[in-house]
């Protein structure tokens, strides 16, 4: 026995012979903390140890279990590379242990366990609240020290809180909500949440869990229902067969609403035709209590929703991919009615609708983490001045995201699918005809033989010769490829042997005989990528038919992981169980981050000098160090879907994950888009939609269009000329003039933990307003920008952040800080607005990344305050800047005197430009600079790497 569980062991039974009283608790301190034992409680949920360790001077780890004795199992999301534990003292007063470090002041009572926050002057910034963490054995796996367990946090009215992945209900602040963090396809669950009052937790589990009111919601029933002739019990709910003719059809008296996943499918009524039919539920309701209840619903095909008298819901969502629906509304003493109609569409929709009653404790005064499966409790409390630090201390746990290959800021075409070598040449020979910049072309799924799933093999007959495509598109077109790859395989092709013989793959869904979706239906199951020598075959798989023919980047889709759409929680486990950790329920939530990290540990031992580029549809805590980024999912082509976008992927960001973008144009459309191809009203209402959304996606961290038909590329969407087609060109060539300004924000990322995608209580924190703000949001340090996601909208308002004045970047009209404005926003453009005192490089019009170095720049300097700004260039696709070899150039501007100086150029690399040419255009509040790079006047300086200044007046 060693030596700490010797010394466990005589604390165990010293305490046992105690019987101990508060006052004889036993505590040890170790090189990084202290290991506290409680004293029995006649309380069987709660904890029986307590650890808490130094990881910085702004970062205190918590763990808790009951026994002994804590788990020293290795973290999967933990970095193996934290920092050097630094200086700390402890203290003990009567009833508590504390933990100082320069920092912060974190104390442990002696008692109950419960930990509180201070900072180094003693104010409170994070209180557990009393009793708040529970334990309780979980039944679902078999060995008995895994528990289901929860923490609770003391919290104020004024809080609120961001992160936690990609929630698709629209919401961005998550105070008083309950948050499911479940993988599912455009659902994304990270356990990192950031609180306005700058602090954060990073919650070290792999289980399902719940943030926030962790009540479950429960079933409408449970509410006092009253059907149409006012008789209490039930809602009247009408399966009429023909949407036409919604009143007449099987009348059903019910009160649980509940298709939800594959498993209900049998309960809807054998007689409805759910591809033609409509089903109407109808009736009043009444609350227990009065107060805001929460209605959290999940739906596919059209779904409306009406509580007194009032619309509240009306979305659609493609039928195989139900989407996630959160609203909330006053119930009181008297029953208000209530009315649901849904339009299923096909044989295989879903719709399921529960509710929370109204809890002042549950949602106004404390916060909750729960989580399915572990065997301890085990959070990082994160501490830091404001959002950027606090996200630095998560990716100082949890490992640096990396700088992004350069082309991939450019743009990406893409759809679903390229079906031939052909289709792919021709698109990418139309962009160089047509002379719109482009970087990467995405060969999406099935390109293999139909049988073939997982072989990874071109369809000969479709892609008689991959090599020479790929190398065509790399010599002749400058483009790189990406290519979709699964951890997917079909029973019995070569590559699912080789995993079978080693017993590597997930076999449930081969002994189920379940088919998919293609052609006649073949059985398939996924790899199990947490085990490293399984990821270590997968790798070895795509090197062999991927890689070696030059593809250049990876898309993993379905790493939730999804190996069979829409089955219920409970299924899904059986699928994925068990894993080379432990069983699915506690590992659950964790298979994107091992997925990401075998393909880039497998690219990097193979070609060190080339960066790993990965787009995964799921992610996890850590999975930025695995040169990673995330997409959506398979989102609707809606207006209102592009609007959820926004809270979305600012949350992702907020979740300490800087690379996230969105299918331009959604995935899936409705029939008006689809068949037959789009006409008179329909189709401008397409045009004007992918407009929107490429106007958005333009600025956000990486800048993609795919979707399901009608095909994406611009020249499809609309022809030259059409105002859809001039705008989405506009915006395409204006992003390729931001890249030396993009690809220093890119710089930043890695080398000061920075975020690209800003919303506005990132910079802006002192301004209450920007609290609740979820459609404006920062693009690197200068632009504001502000999405138009409504049809036919040609303005919107816009809040400005106070303490600093603003400047339309196409115009340069000025805007007071402090204001809601109504401003234009025509067809054509989407409001954009700079910060005072910002300076923006811009660079040569190109046609991709790589064309031409940045030789001439022009800097645009916003008066007002005084500014800076870094220009930072390394090699774009090398991994020697974690070397060191990179440059900055630091430019400062001096408000006061109108001056501007362009620093020293600091650091070197191989290939770096000597000389350059800058010209500098300011833009003041009187002399506005409408954005004209053909046109502005400016001040020429040429510089070779020594420091100027210049007056600029």
């Amino acid at each position: 026995m060693n030596t700490k569980k010797l010394l466990m062991a005589i604390c165990c039974l010293v305490l046992i012979e105690a019987c101990s009283t508060p006052e004889q608790n036993l505590y040890h301190q170790t090189e990084k903390g202290i290991i506290l034992t409680l004293p029995p409680s006649d309380d069987d949920s709660a904890p029986e140890i307590i650890r808490l360790e130094v990881i910085s001077e702004k970062i205190i780890r918590v763990s808790a279990a009951k026994g002994y004795e804590i788990a020293a199992d290795e973290s999967l999301m933990i970095t193996n590379k934290l920092p050097q534990t630094p200086k700390w003292e402890l203290t003990e007063s009567a009833d508590s242990l504390i933990i100082q470090t320069t920092y912060l002041q974190t104390s442990v009572s002696k008692t109950t366990g419960e930990v509180n926050f201070k900072d180094s002057t003693g104010k409170t910034l994070l209180r557990e609240a009393k009793h708040g963490k529970s334990f309780s054995i979980n039944s679902e796996v078999p060995n008995g020290n895994i528990y289901t367990f929860s923490q609770s946090f003391d919290s104020s009215d004024e809080e609120a809180f961001y992160g936690l992945g990609q929630q698709q209900t629209g919401l961005f602040n998550y105070k008083g909500y309950h948050v499911d963090l479940t993988q599912y396809n455009s659902v994304v669950a990270v356990p990192f949440m950031l609180s306005s009052k700058n602090y954060g937790i990073l919650w070290d589990n792999y289980s399902i869990t719940k943030f926030g009111d962790d009540r479950e919601p429960v079933p409408l029933s449970e509410l006092r229902l009253f059907d149409q002739s006012g008789k209490e019990g039930f809602l009247t709910a009408i399966y009429a067969s023909d949407r036409n003719a919604s009143e007449k059809g099987l009348v059903e008296k019910e009160g649980n609403i509940a298709y939800q996943f594959l498993d209900d499918m049998d309960k809807i009524p054998e007689a409805f035709d759910m591809a033609n039919g409509v089903v109407t539920w109808k009736g009043k309701i009444q609350g227990h209590q009065k107060g805001v209840h929460q209605f959290y619903m999940t739906y596919s095909g059209y779904l409306k929703v009406w509580l007194d008298g009032k619309l509240l819901v009306d979305r659609w969502r493609e039928s195989w991919n139900p989407g996630p629906v959160v609203f909330g509304h006053e119930l009181n003493a008297e029953p208000i009615d209530f009315k649901i109609e849904w339009i299923p569409e096909s044989n295989q929709s879903f719709i399921s609708l529960k509710y929370l009653p109204p809890s002042p404790i549950k949602t106004n005064d404390t916060f909750t983490f729960k989580s399915d499966a572990g065997k301890k409790l085990d959070y990082y409390f994160i501490a830091g001045k404001d959002m950027d630090a606090i996200i630095s201390g998560y990716r100082q746990l949890t490992g640096k995201a990396q700088i992004m290959p350069k082309w991939a800021f450019g743009f990406w075409q893409s759809r679903e699918r390229y079906k031939t070598q052909e289709e792919v040449l021709n698109t990418v020979a139309e962009y160089r005809k047509r002379k719109i910049p482009l970087d990467n072309i995405v060969q999406d799924w099935s390109y293999w033989p139909e049988k073939a799933w997982g072989s990874h093999d071109f369809d000969s007959i479709r892609f008689p010769d991959p090599d020479k495509m790929i190398d065509i598109l790399h010599k002749n077109y400058h483009t790189h490829v990406m290519i979709s790859v699964w951890p997917k395989f079909y029973e019995g092709i070569e590559h699912y042997k080789q995993f079978e013989e080693h017993g590597w793959l997930y076999k449930q869904n081969i002994e189920n005989q379940q088919r998919d979706w293609i052609g006649e239906g073949y059985i398939s199951t996924f790899y199990d990528a947490y085990n490293p020598e399984a990821r270590k075959m997968f790798w070895e798989q795509i090197n062999d038919k991927l890689y070696s023919k030059g593809i250049d980047a990876w898309w993993l889709d379905a790493t939730e992981p999804d190996i069979l759409s829409n089955a219920s929680i409970k299924h899904r486990k059986t699928l994925m169980n068990p894993t080379a950790e432990g069983s699915a329920t506690e590992f659950f939530n964790g298979y994107p981050l091992v997925n990401a990290k075998g393909i880039y540990e497998g690219q990097r031992s193979t070609n060190p000098d080339k960066r790993v580029f990965i787009l995964t549809r799921s992610a996890f805590s850590g999975i930025q160090r695995y040169g990673a980024a995330t997409w959506s999912g398979d989102i609707a082509s809606r207006f209102d879907e592009l609007e959820q976008q926004i809270p979305a992927g600012l949350n992702f960001s907020l979740s300490g994950l800087p690379y996230w973008t969105t299918d331009i144009g959604g995935f899936f459309v409705e029939d008006k888009y689809d068949r037959p191809d789009p006409q008179g009203a329909d189709l401008e209402e397409w045009r004007e939609l992918n407009t929107r959304w490429y106007q958005y996606g333009t600025f956000t961290p990486l800048y993609r269009s795919h979707g399901q038909y009608p095909y994406r590329e611009v020249f499809n969407i609309a022809s030259e000329g059409h105002p859809a087609y001039e705008s989405i060109i506009f915006y395409n060539k204006l992003r390729y003039r931001l890249m030396p300004y993009i690809y220093s924000v890119a710089g930043k990322v890695y080398h000061e933990d920075y975020t690209i995608m800003r919303p506005l209580v990132m910079d802006f924190n002192y301004d209450p307003a920007t609290l609740e703000i979820k459609d404006q949001f920062m693009f690197g340090p200068a632009l504001m920008v502000n999405p138009v996601y409504k049809y036919q909208a040609d303005s919107r308002q816009i809040y400005f952040p106070k303490e600093s004045g603003w400047y339309d970047l196409l115009t340069s009209k000025h805007y007071v800080g402090g204001e809601t404005k109504t401003v234009s926003a025509p067809y054509e453009k989407i409001p954009l607005f700079v910060k005072e005192g910002s300076i923006i490089p811009f660079g040569p019009s190109i046609q991709y990344t790589g064309e031409k170095p940045a030789d001439e720049i022009t800097l645009m300097v916003y008066a007002g305050k005084d500014g800076e700004f870094d220009l930072y260039e390394d090699e774009n696709t090398n991994y020697n800047y974690e070397k060191g070899q990179y440059t900055i150039i630091p430019i400062r501007y001096n408000d006061q005197n109108k001056t501007l100086t362009i620093g020293s150029r600091e650091g070197d690399f191989p290939g770096m430009l000597e000389q350059r040419r800058f010209k500098i255009v300011l833009v003041t509040h009187d002399h506005p600079v409408p954005l004209s790079f053909d046109h502005m006047e400016g001040v020429i300086v040429d510089y070779s790497g020594e420091a100027k200044t210049i007056g600029i007046e």
